[in-house]
This record gives structure tokens, sequence and C-alpha cells, in this order.
């Protein structure tokens, strides 16, 4: 019992524990959205950055930032105008209220101006910074002569240098300000972008020049706050490049602040270079650069106070939310939550790719299943409908104007079906109707020769019409069956998009100090796959001057590396010493395929009906076939060498090896009322354990010798598109190395003369062959069968043996495991 109650008790108190923080927590995100819903949806941030920019002054006396940001606003956000206008109006009045009339009149002046050369202005993004630079220029010019009676040329310049700043910054305005107000975003930033925005927000904080807080200088504190920030986000250079910038910004605003431009770019480098130890490392860069800069640096300051400001800005860095930073790394190419985001973004992208091919799967399936169900309905039904249309179409011409109709049909009904049927099924199988069928009809009808000679003639029509519905059917089963080789390619598809390139790093880094500790230059290694049999790795070396680097030295060292017998499989070698050379390396396969082929023309003829293909498909598989069209010559050689086209273009294509060929054969029978067929002999070998798949569709035995015993490999089909549906037989068969696979056609099988057993005397002659090359073999068998006719072909005549061996590398592997373990 008391175990029973510890059990109860302990997971009641862990609730109880994590209670608190989980209310805590969800109090948190329920804040972090009333903020983000009250500045960004509602836009009051455009009223509190107004207001900075409103009292932001540069050279103490220039406020360029006013128009830019209102024009920015007004292209954007039209709606939020107004509200940016009031800050804006706010915060030069804490100038002076001339200032704030200023700005005012300014605005009101740019308006105005807008709508006026608003019907000329055909691209308003490109014409709204010219327009801020001569409403600034007209407004500052017209504020000189009224001030000062008459315009200066000190006037002019300050004018001139007012309006130049309100362009440029109307255009950092225009693509900095979509960067705080859009919510969401799926691309990164672009460096411009960051740029623009971090003058932005340099530009709101000179807003708060002269405020302090127990003598601490507000600006001071946020600009360091901002550099750490950006360190500890994006590194040295983004941290250092967010320093001089912010810097610059303050320098130009009050030249007091000069020495701040060398503090916050020191800062923004150190602290990205101790970014490693996470929010600490960072601010202690910063209280480094301050200590330095302090201490050496001329700043005008106490050293105290300038470690105040930034021990408050390290504080304000330490309470920052992770959540915060990360989600300020994400749009910030190189740092790890961006590839994060974009590794995400990326399976995402895979796998609705991979659902709507697997959809497309479903579809073609659902079509295949649709037509096989029509084929299964009509095969039902066909027949006695068109027996009923037969003989409705007969007694329409001869029965309907019949004395005894109501005889025969009304009182006998099943007796009348029965004859006409019988008299049909005769008809249509032998073309005469038998003497006891005949009487026994003369003495049911009246008019039966009448009734003959109808359905004699009616016979033509129906057994035409049969015909056509039988390749109607055959179409929809091709069609049924190409629908479903295409939904299992593409399901297939589907699962290989799924596969997700694995994190190799690590044994990238491996390979990499191996090779390069062995003294071998390598510039990059990109693993793909380290799965047994399926290796794949990309290396980018530099140029070796064409000296087979690669095939005799980094393909032997990683097989010893890989524990398994590595080639390179494509390389790119570079033209000029200067270049680098970009190599892929595969497994190698376990077999090896070496064919001999022997082949000759009826008569001695150039063109033969027999062809032959050696097909290397992906997947580690290799198709051996021959083709034998009927008869001989050209038209037997089209026919021969089209079924093999069309067989390797839809294994390719990766659909399975039976519904290649029923697909192949419904073509050859439906493209051609002519009686033109082949035959195909097929053998499918898989390179990794040598088993093979035999396909024989009307072909001659094959035979496969090993040592001194021969192994006959036969199957029972007729040729291609005699018989619209016929089952495919395979026979399946496990080589060995040295293996000698023969393949023939049916002018060498039966080309012998005076042979009885064709089976006997080949294998005599296989098992009597003292060679195991395969072109000798080939030549040596079509020899034998031509001197049997006393050196007479009388039919086309090919022969292709296959040699199967263990698949011996080039080059040895190089022990670089042991010799690493030595030095």
């Amino acid at each position: 019992m008391q175990n029973v109650e510890r059990t109860v008790v302990k997971p009641t108190s862990d609730v109880r524990l994590d209670k608190p923080r989980f209310e805590f927590s969800k109090l948190l995100v329920k804040l972090q959205t009333s903020i983000e819903s009250f500045f960004l949806r509602k836009g009051y941030i455009f009223l509190f950055i107004g207001f900075l920019l409103g009292r932001a002054l540069i050279l103490a006396k220039l406020t360029p930032f006013s128009l830019p940001f209102f024009a920015a606003v007004f292209f954007i956000r039209r709606d939020r105008a107004p509200i940016a206008l009031l800050g804006l109006v706010a915060g030069a009045a804490t100038l002076s209220l001339g200032e704030a009339a200023v700005t005012f009149g300014t605005i009101v002046l740019f308006l105005i101006l807008f709508r006026v050369t608003g019907r000329w202005m055909k691209n308003e993004l490109r014409g709204l910074p010219l327009l801020v630079f001569f409403t600034i220029l007209s407004m500052e010019m017209s504020r000189t002569a009224v001030i000062e009676g008459n315009i200066t040329v000190y006037g002019s310049a300050m004018a001139g240098i007012e309006a130049g700043l309100g362009l440029i910054l109307a255009f950092i305005f225009l693509q900095s300000i979509p960067l705080l107000t859009v919510n969401k975003r799926r691309q990164s930033l672009k460096t411009e972008e960051i740029v623009c925005l971090i003058i932005m927000l340099a530009s709101v904080m000179t807003g708060t020049i002269g405020w302090t807080l127990y003598d601490i200088s507000i600006e001071h504190v946020l600009s360091r706050y901002l550099v750490l920030v950006f360190a500890f986000v994006a590194g040295a250079t983004m941290g250092s490049t967010v320093g001089v910038v912010t810097g610059l910004i303050f320098s130009l605003a009050n030249l007091s602040s000069f020495f701040h431009m060398s503090l916050l770019a020191f800062a923004g480098l150190l602290g990205g270079l101790l970014k490693e130890g996470k929010k600490f490392g960072v601010a202690v860069g910063l209280l480094v650069a301050t200590l330095l800069i302090g201490m050496y640096g001329e700043t005008g300051q106490p050293i105290n106070k300038m470690l105040l400001e930034t021990g408050v800005a390290i504080l304000l860095f330490l309470l920052t939310p992770t959540s915060l930073t990360s989600k300020i790394a994400k749009y910030i190419p190189g740092t790890a939550e961006y590839s994060a985001e974009q590794q995400q973004y990326m399976r995402k992208m895979r796998d609705v790719t991979a659902r709507r091919v697997a959809q497309f799967s479903n579809v073609f399936q659902a079509l295949s299943k649709s037509f096989s169900s029509i084929e299964e309905k009509t095969e039902g039904e066909e027949p006695d409908r068109d027996l009923d249309y037969f003989l409705s179409n007969v007694t329409e011409k001869t029965c309907q104007t019949c004395f005894k109709k109501d005889h025969c049909w009304a009182r006998n009904f099943n007796t009348t079906y029965e004859f006409m049927s019988d008299i049909m099924h005769e008809l249509d199988h032998t073309g005469t109707i038998s003497p006891k069928l005949s009487r026994d009809w003369d003495k049911h009808c009246t008019r039966s020769k009448k009734v003959n000679d109808i359905m004699q003639h009616q016979l033509t029509f129906y057994q035409a019409n049969r015909k056509l519905k039988k390749q109607v059917q055959e179409s929809r089963k091709l069609v049924a069956n190409q629908l479903l080789g295409v939904s299992e390619v593409m399901g297939d598809f589907a699962k290989e998009i799924q596969r997700e390139r694995e994190n190799h790093h690590k044994q990238e880094e491996q390979i990499l100090s191996a090779l390069q500790e062995f003294g071998v230059e390598i510039e990059n290694v990109d693993i793909y796959s380290l799965e047994q049999g399926n290796v794949d790795i990309d290396m980018t070396i530099p140029y070796c001057g064409g000296h087979g680097e690669c095939e005799k030295l980094i393909a032997p060292m990683l097989s010893d590396i890989l524990g398994e017998t590595i080639l390179v499989n494509s390389e790119e070698c570079a033209t000029i010493p200067s270049g680098v050379c970009q190599v892929t390396f595969r497994s190698a396969k376990a077999f090896a395929v070496l064919t001999g082929v022997a082949h000759a023309a009826k008569d001695g003829d150039l063109i033969s009906g027999d062809s032959y293909s050696t097909i290397e498909l992906g997947g580690g598989k290799y198709a051996i076939a021959i083709s034998d069209g009927m008869g001989n010559g050209e038209r037997a050689h089209t026919e021969s060498q089209e079924t093999l086209k069309l067989l390797q273009q839809i294994l390719q294509s990766g659909i399975e090896e039976k519904v290649a060929i029923k697909s192949v054969n419904s073509i050859l029978a439906l493209r051609t009322t002519d009686e033109i067929f082949s035959t195909l002999d097929l053998a499918m070998v898989d390179l990794q354990n040598a088993s093979a798949r035999f396909l024989k569709i009307g072909s001659t035995p094959s035979f496969i010798k090993r040592g001194s015993k021969i192994i006959k490999i036969q199957a029972s089909n007729l040729p291609m598109g005699i018989l619209q549906e016929f089952e495919v037989d395979v026979v399946s068969e496990q080589l060995k190395a040295g293996d000698l696979l023969i393949m023939m056609s049916d002018g060498v099988f039966e080309g012998p003369k005076h042979v009885e057993n064709y089976d006997l005397w080949m294998k005599r002659k296989i098992s009597e062959l003292e060679t195991n090359e395969p072109q000798a073999v080939a030549d040596l068998i079509m020899e034998e069968v031509i001197r049997s006719r006393s050196g007479m072909i009388e039919d086309d005549m090919t022969v292709v043996v296959a040699k199967i061996d263990h698949n011996i590398p080039k080059w040895a592997s190089i022990p670089v495991q042991s010799m690493l373990k030595e030095a």
C-alpha cells in the first residue's frame, strides 16, 4: 500500500511545482502578444518612432529625419500617416514651437506637391525621394530668406546638405520601415536591408540625445545594447558593422560623441569573437572595450561613468529573452537559427512536394482501378448483350413480318431463342450449320432459309464489332497497366523525396583530416550518403595536373577508411593550374558484367531481323535483351529494334519488368493490324548480389555455364503481339562469380542441321568450350552452328554471352588507418 501511495502522490507534487512556471510562461506570451498588437497592428510604433525622429538633430542644427520618415510611412502605410505626423510634430515641439511649425509646414507642402505631381509621376517609389529633396530644399531656402532677409551661400549650402540627407534617408526608410512593421517575413534580410535597419535604429536613438537618468546617458546605453544584441546574434562582422554605423550617426548628431564610434566598433568586434561564450562572452567583450577606450582613449568622460553605462547596457542585454534574439537571428544569413529556419522551410517544401506526388500517385492508381473495373464489368456483360443485339437485328428483318410471330416468340420464346443462338454460334465458329440443327430449325421455322441468310449477313458485322471491342478492351488494359506503373514510379519518387540528406559533419571532418594528415590536399568534402553499398561523396581538390590522383590515391584511401571499395564515378578537372577539380566518389558494385556478341543476317545480308541490347539501369541492375522480329530483313529488324527501344525506355523510367513487358506487348498488338510478332529474351542481373531474373517471351532457352555444369533456363510464353493478354513467367537464378550466361535467338538454337535434340547438342558444345572469354565463346558457338550448315546462314543469328565476375578495382586500397596509428 505504501508503494502505491507514493506513486500517486509524486505526480501530484510535480504538477503543483510546474503549474506556476506554466502560468508565468503563459503570462509572458500573453504580454508579448499584447505589446505586438498595440505597436504593430494598431500602428502606435509610428507614434513612438516619429516622436524620437522629430527631435533628432544632425550637426546640432539640421532636422532631416521628419519628412523622409513621414513620406515613407505615407507611401507604405497611408492609413498610419496621421499617427506618424502627430509623433513628428510632438517630437519637434520638444525642441521649440517654431521647429514644430516648420515640421508641420514641410509635411503639408510635401502633400501638396505630391498631389500636384502625382499625375506625372510614373514610378512613385523612385519619384518619392526626389520629391522629398525638393520639398526640404524649398522649405529651408524659404526659411533662410525669411529669417535672414536674403539668401546667403552658407544658408544655401546648409539647405542643400539637409535636402541631400533627406533624399538618402527617404531611400533608407523605404527599405527599413517594412522590416519593423511586417509581422511575418519568410525571406532572409539582405546586407543592404540590415544596414538600412541599423541606420534607422541609430537615427531613432539620436532622438534620445540629452536624456539622462541618474546621470546615465540613455543614448549611450541604447547604442551599446544594440551592438551587444547584433554581436551576439550574428558575430564579429555584423557586430563591428553595427558599431561603426551607430557610432557614425551619433557622431554626426553630436560631435562630442566622436569617440563613441571607436568604442562601439571595438565592442562589436570583441563581442562577436567571444560569442561562443554565450551572453556572458559578448558582455565581456563590451566591458573590455570600455576599459581600453576609457583608459587609453581621449573620451573626455570619467571611466567610472562609462563603466556604469556599460553595466546598465549589459544588464538589459542579459534580461533580453532568448526568444527575441532567436527571432532576429532567423533573418540574418550565416547564423545557426537562419540555417535551421531555412532547413525547416526546405523540409516543409519537400514534404509538400512529396505529398503532392503521392496524391498524383493515388490518382493514377485510382484511374488504373477504374479502367480495370470497367474491363471486369464489360467482360461479363458484353457477350450476352452482343448476342441479344445480334438476334434483335435478325428478327427485325425476318420475324416482324411473319404470321407465326406470336407462336414462335410469345408461346415458344426459349425454344426459338436457343435455336437461333446455336445457329449463330455454329456459323461463327465453323461457317456452316450442322445437318441435324438445320433439320430441326426447318421444322420450327417457316422462313428458315431467309433467317439463315440474314444471320450469315449480319454475322460479318457482328465479328467486326467484336474485334473492334477487343481492341478497345486491350487499349483499356494497356492504359490501366501503364497508369499502375506510373503510380508505382511516382510513389517511389515520393518516398525518395522524403529521404533527407543526413548530417555528416563529423564524418566529413574525419575524412578531411585523415586525408590531409596523410599528405593529400583536399579543399572540401561533402557526404550525401554513407549507406553500405550506396556511398556518395563529393570532393573539391586542387588541380593535380592530370596525374589521376583521384583514381590512384584518394579512392583507395577512402576504400580503407569506409571499409568498402570506392571508385571515381565522375570527375570535372580544372583546365588551369589555379583551378579546382570536382569529383564524385561512389560505392563500387560487388559484381561486374563483361559481354560479347556475335550476330549474322540471313544469307549474309547486312540487315538482321534480330536485335540485342545491353542496358545498365539505375539501382545497380544490368539488363541483357535479345529480340527476334518475325521473318527477316529490314521490316523484322525495325520491329525487333522498336521492341527493345520501348522496353529500354520503360525500364529506365523505373517501372517493374512484368508491367514493362506487358505494356510493350499491348503496344505491339494495337499498333498495327498486320501480323507482326517479335520474341523477347530478357535477363536482369543485380550487380550487388548477382541474382538474375529471366523473362522469356517466345524466346529460345538460355544456358548458364558454371565450370563443367550447364544450367538451362526456359519458359513457355508465346511471342509478343500474338495474344492480347498473357502472363509473364519469371525464372529466378542465383549467379556466381565466373558464370557464363549464354543467350541466343532461334536461328542459333535451332540452326544445327540433322540434330534431333537441340538442347543436348547446345549443352555439349558449350561444355566443350575451353575458354571463358565472352567474345570468344560467342564467336565459337556461332562458328559451330554455321559449320553444321556447311557454311550456309539460313536464318538471322544472334548470340550474347555475359560473364559474371567479382568487381576488382584497378587500384588496391591504401591502409590509411594503420599508417596514421603508427605515426
